[in-house]
């Protein structure tokens, strides 16, 4: 491992994520989070404020490097509801079979290499009727913008710990066997290839 990658992109990663434009994100998102829930890329725990406690049974918090979640200043005493992390990958969940009523996953699905491997666990863990709730920036629909993402793409996820400009957030959810209830995007302030952002909630087909 790098030294960048050791101890200059977390900060960063952390960094970028506490922005204004995505926190307003996390506030549309979060919220909606009922039952028993997964959480794939906890990260800091930037989210973790915007959960409703009387709506949580129980939090799973899951992310595969614990030196960006040992930068969290979360309370979690104060949480107001039963949570756990674990240390994992997307790829390979440590949860039983329809165990899930909710997966949340924001900014998180960019940075996954397996991502059909991944979506595999989601389905698997999902309860019957369960709901995947997302915000991810991905593909643009301006074309120069689009442009500039697939030309940058390569030399970007070198230095953001794997993270994709380019990725069709929609497509990819629909052809992991997955259906839209409610799908909303737009740019978030900020630099373009990133801030395009899509939302919303998913059910199993």
């Amino acid at each position: 491992m790098s030294l960048y990658n050791k101890y200059i992109l977390p900060p960063l990663i952390d960094w970028a994520c506490r922005l204004r434009p995505s926190a307003k994100q996390r506030e549309k998102i979060v919220p909606q989070a009922t039952g028993k829930v997964l959480e794939i890329g906890v990260g800091s725990g930037l989210n973790l404020p915007y959960y409703n406690p009387q709506n949580i049974q129980h939090l799973t918090a899951i992310d595969p490097d614990l030196r960006i979640w040992n930068r969290n200043k979360i309370d979690r005493q104060k949480l107001g509801f039963d949570f756990e992390f674990i240390e994992a990958h997307a790829e390979n969940l440590p949860l039983d079979n329809n165990s899930v009523d909710t997966i949340l996953t924001t900014y998180t699905l960019c940075s996954i290499k397996d991502v059909p491997g991944a979506f595999e666990e989601l389905r698997r863990v999902l309860k019957p009727g369960g709901r995947l709730l997302f915000n991810e920036h991905g593909k643009a629909p301006d074309p120069g913008v689009n442009r500039w993402q697939n030309r940058l793409n390569p030399i970007w996820g070198k230095f953001s710990g794997g993270c994709s400009l380019n990725k069709d957030i929609p497509n990819l959810i629909l052809s992991e066997g997955f259906e839209f209830k409610s799908l909303d995007s737009m740019y978030i302030p900020g630099w373009k290839p990133a801030a395009f952002n899509y939302w919303g909630v998913a059910v199993l087909q």
